[in-house]
C-alpha cells in the first residue's frame, strides 16, 4: 500500500511531462511536414530537376495544369 502513495504521483508526473512535451513539439512545428522528409530521402539533391521541384515548393507556386495549360479559360477538348 505504502507504494502506491510513490507510483501514482510518479506516473501522474510523468503523463504531465508526456504532455508537455507533445504540445512543445506540436508548437515548434515539429508535425508540420511528415511528407518531405519522407519523399527527400528518394531524390537525389544534386539532381536539377529535384532542386528546381524544391525551390517551387518553397515559393509555393502552383505546378501548371492539364486544364489551365493554355490560360484562356476554355475547357480542354474530350477525346
Amino acid at each position: 500500500m505504502p507504494a502506491l502513495y510513490v507510483m501514482i504521483p510518479a506516473a501522474l508526473l510523468i503523463v504531465a511531462v508526456a504532455i508537455y512535451i507533445f504540445f512543445w513539439a506540436v508548437d515548434s512545428g515539429q508535425y508540420d511536414d511528415l511528407d518531405g522528409p519522407a519523399h527527400s530521402v528518394l531524390f537525389d539533391d544534386q539532381d536539377p530537376q529535384h532542386l528546381a521541384a524544391m525551390e517551387q515548393a518553397q515559393t509555393h507556386k502552383p505546378l501548371p495544369d492539364a486544364d489551365n495549360a493554355n490560360n484562356t479559360g476554355e475547357k480542354p477538348p474530350h477525346a
